[in-house]
């Protein structure tokens, strides 16, 4: 096991901050430096990974687009959509990274399985799926060894901007979240779950709660 992880709940925040204060988390953390889990809500926005196609962007509207420096290709972030930043020194943790976005898949798998939703992965497409259509998704960048970005878990939101892209690249590709499927559902409660999926799947002895907010 690989010590702690620390868990910052951080609310609604505007994107950019966020992204670029992981940046800095990343760029200025020790070798001794715990890993930290921030869990987030955004106000919409659109972000485009780095192999993001233009025509993946069907018709954003009013809704901002962010070309940010993850891996992948367009999703929507909202409010009523749990993400998780995930700042782990993977070299620390013995992961790769196929093994890591595998051990993060695990972690949504068990969370939807505790409210009696099944759910699988997808070896060609990283995410995870329930009755084929997408209820979280992933995306990370490693740098140094270490990761920043995260996951995206649709819990109770508006699912329409996604129709106005082609989700991670997949023309025409459903979408779904957890409320369609387990009913009225605390927000907080599903957050707690997540975490305690995160440090068992990556394999931390412990959590801890953070506060303060971000640089």
């Amino acid at each position: 096991m690989s010590g702690r992880l620390g868990f910052r709940d951080l609310g609604q925040i505007a994107y950019e901050p966020a992204w670029h204060a992981m940046q800095r988390f990343t760029d200025g953390r020790g070798r001794d430096a715990e890993d930290e889990a921030w869990l987030v809500q955004h106000a919409p926005v659109f972000t485009q990974g780095q192999s993001g196609k233009p025509e993946h962007l069907l018709l954003p509207g009013n809704i901002p687009v962010v070309q940010v420096d993850r891996g992948g290709q367009v999703t929507y972030h909202g409010p009523g959509q749990l993400v998780a930043y995930l700042m782990l020194d993977v070299r620390r943790l013995g992961f790769g990274v196929r093994e890591l976005v595998t051990r993060i898949e695990h972690s949504l798998i068990e969370l939807l399985a505790s409210y009696g939703v099944t759910a699988v992965a997808r070896p060609d497409a990283p995410g995870v799926y329930v009755d084929g259509a997408k209820i979280a998704s992933l995306g990370l960048r490693i740098r140094n060894g270490c990761s920043f970005h995260g996951l995206a878990l649709n819990v109770d939101m508006d699912l329409e901007p996604f129709r106005r892209i082609n989700p991670c690249g997949y023309a025409g590709l459903a979408m779904t979240q957890l409320s369609d499927h387990a009913g009225p559902i605390e927000f907080a409660e599903v957050s707690a779950r997540l975490r305690a999926q995160l440090v068992k799947h990556l394999d931390y002895a412990e959590q801890t709660t953070l506060t303060g907010g971000i640089d």
